[in-house]
């Protein structure tokens, strides 16, 4: 799977072009069902192409914009490679794809800015989390949600101890232990790390250090918590370095050699699935606590005008629906329409992106769960 770093993710918030297309659609991770992924991208991209020329774009320059997105038909290893959503946003002169633990469904948008709702899971850490097991022999880094776990690419970190200390580094001195019944704790099977020496443990957390500085590059936008999986003996030393705030307290202990990303998933899950629900419900309750004191809203306009000015604390908004309509930053005006105009936007999706770079947070639901049953709900900061 990919991560959206932070980088990334601004680059697309910010990108304005006559013609921003983002493309969401599901894949499957094996079996006969990946073949389905390039007849679907190409039903989605036939659309593009014809939504495109009924604006009176040139042949030429739709060709030239759906050139990228369209290679990707041909890519039978792309397709056998996949997580469980695709999002793509394209321009003439960019092209952006991930791979992602999100079942989307199959959506289009067309306009002067990337549509980047669907992702606000991901983005907000709303049910999504990750797991980084660490061990002398492997280091792995996997994100999850309640139903799905991926594995991320640590590009910049040495995979292996020995590999951060190729030349002398004192192997005897850091080894597995499997203690018995008598073992700390009376635990059976409870498997622990030894390392003698000061030098060991120095060497050790200069190694944590690297791995810190990577976690905490790739999830430095979200608030996703971070479940560790090792043996006990190695938390102290990481927690020691950890720069990432959501570092959760409990972790997986063992050694995560011996366990695939499959079997630390519901090891995980135990862990912060709670804390998902308590805050969802906490947010839900202090929205129910101010209603009607003018501290919430659930009108759309009145909830893109507060995320504007950096007002909106939490905002509720609803999946898989749009409020078009159009945002005037300089005369302070909302219009929204239930026939969307050439040129509107997705106000839902302007008001969460709004919220979300102004330091708020945001839950994407579905409609039902929104409070009031609307489209928006949002608590003002004040």
């Amino acid at each position: 799977m990919d991560i959206i770093t932070t980088e990334k993710l601004n680059e697309i918030i910010t990108t304005r072009s006559e013609s921003c297309i983002s493309l969401y659609m599901p894949t499957h991770r094996a079996g006969r069902e990946t073949e389905q992924g390039p007849i679907r991208l190409k039903n989605l991209l036939t659309e593009v192409e014809d939504r495109l020329l009924a604006k009176n774009l040139r042949a030429s320059k739709v060709d030239e914009l759906l050139k990228a997105p369209r290679n990707l038909l041909e890519g039978t290893t792309f397709w056998q490679h996949q997580s469980d959503g695709l999002a793509m946003f394209f321009t003439e002169d960019e092209f952006n794809l991930f791979r992602l633990p999100l079942a989307f469904k199959e959506m289009v948008f067309i306009s002067d800015r990337f549509h980047i709702k669907p992702l606000v899971p991901i983005m907000n850490s709303d049910g999504t989390f990750h797991i980084l097991a660490i061990s002398q022999n492997r280091i792995r880094l996997f994100e999850g949600t309640q139903q799905t776990v991926d594995e991320i690419d640590l590009v910049d970190t040495p995979e292996t101890l020995s590999e951060s200390f190729p030349d002398d580094w004192p192997k005897q001195k850091f080894q597995f232990q499997t203690m018995g019944s008598s073992g700390a704790g009376g635990q059976a099977g409870k498997t622990h790390a030894h390392a003698t020496g000061t030098d060991v443990k120095v060497r050790l957390q200069k190694w944590f250090r690297t791995i810190d500085k990577e976690v905490t590059t790739l999830l430095a936008n979200t608030r996703s918590p971070l479940v560790l999986a090792g043996v006990d003996t190695l938390f102290p030393l990481y927690k020691e370095v950890n720069t990432y705030p959501h570092l959760v307290d409990e972790g997986i202990s063992g050694n995560p050699d011996q366990m695939k990303g499959a079997e630390l998933h519901p090891k995980a899950w135990a862990i912060v699935g709670p804390k998902f629900t308590k805050e969802r419900e906490e947010n839900m309750a202090q929205y129910r606590q101010l209603a009607g004191t003018g501290q919430t809203t659930t009108d759309v306009s009145e909830a893109v005008l507060a995320a504007h000015h950096g007002r909106v604390e939490v905002l509720f908004v609803a999946l898989g629906v749009q409020a078009w309509g159009e945002f005037d930053p300089e005369n302070n005006k909302v219009e929204v329409r239930e026939t969307p105009l050439p040129g509107d936007e997705d106000l839902l999706d302007l008001a969460a992106i709004n919220t979300l770079t102004k330091g708020g947070s945001v839950f994407a639901v579905s409609p039902e769960d929104v409070p009031g049953k609307a489209h928006v709900a949002a608590v003002f900061r004040y």
